[in-house]
């Protein structure tokens, strides 16, 4: 198996939490370099400061995972590419459809792969939700999801900021679900966003979805006391699914069908690195589309200031 040389740009959270262990575990992947405004390191690879530097100064480099907030990511994204990068974005992948549109047109002028990576889909039990509901009507479906903004995004100013999407940053990670999962289109005719007085993005909101059937999601980034990652769907025939534990477990009519550990960042490596291999991109804009319907459509409610 041919290793490829990638480079991490943002060291937040995620990128310490899942990108470098995996790319470490990998045999896919060889950490070449690292990009920190913060001046952090991972051990083994180059540390810049800037994302230009890194591009610039880092030998063999073939691939970026840019893992910055999501108002930065076009900019560097576009950088990459123009350098002749392959790049794989976070989730979401930018702030903007447009500017996913202007990347994805780039990358095919260059014959680059660009891969948008939604974790959540990485679940087995997503994919046996799918496969159950291929051919199937759903008459329900209920979204529920709802964490502790405190312990998941704690002191991240930006994510409250406009571009930075506030409760839809997880709220998109069931959103990749279930536009991965629904047998029929997935459209937003309302939402209700609760947003701080502080802020310029929802703590809160619910959505209702088009189509036959009772369609719906809440999310609430108030939650205290625990996770809450859960999608219901009850088909026309009976039949209900509920995914559970942020997509990696089903229950099908009561029955535990699928648990199975979350491997969702070594599912990711493993896409992009067959996409390297085969020069293929993977775009899909599907979960973005519908927080953009939901930013264009929604109804916006003062609350009260968020302080972490």
């Amino acid at each position: 198996m041919r290793q490829h040389r990638i480079g991490v740009i943002g060291l937040g959270k995620i990128a310490q939490d899942q990108h470098l262990p995996v790319i470490a575990a990998s045999e896919a992947f060889t950490l070449a370099a690292v990009s920190s405004q913060r001046g952090l390191t991972a051990p083994g690879a180059l540390a810049f400061r800037d994302a230009g530097e890194l591009l610039r100064g880092t030998p063999g480099l073939e691939a970026v995972a840019i893992c910055t907030p999501p108002q930065a990511r076009y900019a560097i994204a576009l950088q990459a590419l123009q350098a002749g990068m392959h790049v794989m974005l976070e989730k979401p992948p930018c702030a903007t459809l447009s500017e996913l549109a202007v990347l994805e047109a780039a990358a095919a002028a260059r014959g680059l792969v660009l891969m948008t990576t939604w974790h959540s889909q990485y679940n087995a039990a997503v994919d046996a939700a799918r496969d159950l509901l291929a051919g199937q009507t759903v008459a329900k479906l209920f979204v529920n999801w709802k964490e502790d903004v405190r312990k998941w995004h704690p002191g991240q100013a930006w994510i409250w900021s406009a571009g930075g999407f506030g409760v839809f940053d997880p709220g998109i990670n069931a959103l990749s679900i279930v536009t991965k999962i629904m047998p029929q289109p997935v459209y937003v005719t309302q939402a209700d966003m609760l947003v701080p007085a502080n802020a310029e993005a929802p703590i809160a909101a619910n959505l209702r979805f088009g189509g036959a059937g009772d369609l719906r999601a809440e999310f609430d980034w108030r939650a205290s006391g625990g996770e809450t990652w859960e999608i219901t769907v009850q088909t026309s025939a009976g039949t209900t699914l509920l995914l559970s534990s942020g997509g990696s477990k089903l229950t099908v009519d009561g029955v535990l069908t699928v648990e199975a550990p979350s491997r969702e960042y070594q599912g990711i490596y493993a896409h992009f690195a067959a996409l390297l291999d085969a020069g293929q991109p993977h775009v899909d804009a599907a979960p973005l589309r519908l927080v953009a319907d939901a930013f264009m459509i929604g109804s916006r409610t003062a609350g009260e200031a968020f302080h972490d």
